[in-house]
């Protein structure tokens, strides 16, 4: 994975987004920008090739918005309750997961809503 740090991608708020084969890294956030992170950006580069790029963009925005009104329209816990988002939180701290982890893991959480 190669990354690129810019000033406009990912939007202000954001600190890394994936779009396979590269991460882009905020530049104002690249002091910030730990192992643990590209470990949670590198589980999103897997689920983007085994879904493929376009279906899993069409996904993760379908998802987020689906799951507003589930989340009473707040974004923050919609975008934490995406099941794309859900499996890279949960095993950011896991060395080694991207190695050992099953094709289509995401899938278990497509039905699950965040909490907090």
């Amino acid at each position: 994975m190669e990354i690129i740090y810019d000033k406009n991608i990912p939007l202000k708020g954001f600190k890394a987004m994936t779009i396979w084969p590269f991460i882009f890294v905020r530049s104002d956030m690249k002091g910030y920008f730990t192992k643990k992170d590209e470990r949670h950006e590198t589980t999103h580069a897997l689920q983007q090739v085994e879904c493929l790029l376009l279906p899993f963009l069409l996904l993760y925005c379908l998802e987020w918005i689906l799951k507003l009104p589930f989340c009473k329209f707040n974004w923050k816990r919609s975008y934490m309750s995406i099941s794309f988002e859900q499996e890279a939180y949960e095993h950011q701290d896991e060395f080694g997961y991207n190695n050992v982890r099953k094709h289509y893991s995401w899938f278990k959480y497509l039905f699950t809503i965040k909490t907090e």
